[in-house]
């Protein structure tokens, strides 16, 4: 009986953890006081209006997916660009920003302030919504 019982605990805490973990994938949050990117960080211009950055790794598949979304959201949204920054390269700039898994999306305002970001697959909507907040 006593090993039923933790089996059903460890159960029940796989489902919320799984279940909270499948809530917060890919949606953006505010980032308040954040940090200000440029071209020598990012090693390429910024966007006139808003900048997608993507941090990437080589064996991730969810990170194909999110490269073409927000290519195809940035080439039909002017002045948008999106810049592609391998994690593992650049593993300095992945630290110092906090990020702990791939794919992370940042949006950039015009200035190179991150407005949002997002860890996971974000749907095109939550990107749009996101630009909106960037785009002033």
């Amino acid at each position: 009986m006593n090993g039923f019982l933790v089996l059903v605990i460890a159960v029940v805490l796989t489902g919320v953890l799984g279940l909270a973990f499948s809530i917060k994938n890919g949606r953006f949050s505010p980032q308040g006081d954040s940090e200000r990117l440029g071209i020598d960080e990012l090693g390429s211009q910024l966007g006139e209006r808003a900048t997608l950055v993507q941090f990437s790794s080589a064996f991730c598949a969810p990170c194909r997916a999110t490269r073409v979304l927000l290519a195809d959201i940035a080439a039909k949204t002017p002045g948008v660009v999106t810049i592609e920054i391998d994690a593992e390269e650049q593993l300095e700039l992945t630290r110092k920003l906090n990020i702990l898994r791939t794919p992370t999306v940042l949006v950039l305002d015009a200035k190179g302030r991150v407005t949002r970001r997002a860890s996971g697959l974000p749907r095109r909507e939550q990107v749009l919504a996101a630009l909106n907040h960037a785009v002033v």
